[in-house]
């Protein structure tokens, strides 16, 4: 009886996220398991095999992957004469934590997100639901493959729910990328933004303002406001990381001119 019952309410929450999978993006998993995987946080890890817990971590590294590589073909083809800067400007708007975590809400993840309130760490929704988003587009890809993913990143993510032009006047948060990106790194990062100066110019002040990461000097800026200071110095940081972040990974034991 006691399988019978397990047996029978698995199968219920199997209907229940097939049948949601289906109403949302078009589509009926093969492999119902990987996205009960994508919608469980680690919070509600449920097995342990060695040092592996079940939850969606996996499943999100890969999905980023996927989301980002579907978004860079889709924005190459929509906007054959735009530069390079404008489609990476794009990409990051569209899979910006903010941008996933307010889709998840809006496709309705919340009810079917298995996890945990610990002491407030995970109480919110809102910190969740990106990283779920990410880990059920790893969950597609698995189950149907990258180009049946990337037509439902097209479809029925970005011609659905994304309104690009209103996105194309959207000016980016450079602050919280690199506040968000100093987070996701295995060995998280301190951000700090000083006040190096400010000065008087024709009665307004002028602050320059300098970003460092683990105490050594990036970029720096100056503006009349300390918030667009602090974003300038941002931008110009996140510029020189993606140069060091390319550079590292170039295959090793090339000839330089």
């Amino acid at each position: 009886m006691a399988f019978s019952g397990l047996f029978s309410r698995r199968s219920s929450e199997d209907k229940a996220l097939s049948d949601y999978i289906y109403n949302s993006f078009g589509f009926r998993p093969r492999n119902i398991a990987l996205y009960q995987l994508a919608f469980t946080h680690k919070s509600r890890s449920e097995e342990n095999i060695g040092n592996y817990h079940l939850n969606n971590e996996r499943l999100e590294y890969l999905g980023d992957a996927v989301l980002s590589t579907s978004v860079a073909d889709f924005l190459f083809r929509t906007y054959p004469t735009k530069t390079e800067g404008f489609l990476t400007e794009m990409r990051s708007k569209i899979v910006s934590r903010a941008s996933l975590n307010k889709l998840s809400q809006e496709l309705g993840f919340e009810e079917h997100i298995k996890y945990i309130a610990d002491n407030g760490k995970y109480a919110s929704f809102r910190s969740l639901g990106g990283n779920v988003f990410e880990a059920l587009m790893g969950a597609i890809y698995l189950d149907r493959g990258f180009n049946f993913t990337k037509r439902v990143i097209t479809n029925r993510i970005i011609r659905d729910h994304i309104n690009l032009e209103e996105l194309q006047q959207t000016e980016i948060n450079f602050k919280s990328r690199i506040l968000e990106w100093a987070q996701k790194e295995k060995v998280k990062k301190h951000v700090e933004f000083r006040l190096l100066d400010e000065d008087n110019l024709k009665n307004k002040k002028l602050f320059h303002v300098q970003l460092f990461i683990n105490d050594q000097p990036y970029a720096d800026a100056v503006d009349y406001s300390i918030k667009r200071a602090e974003q300038h110095a941002a931008e110009k940081t996140l510029e020189i990381l993606t140069k060091e972040l390319s550079l590292s990974h170039e295959p090793q034991g090339q000839k330089q001119d």
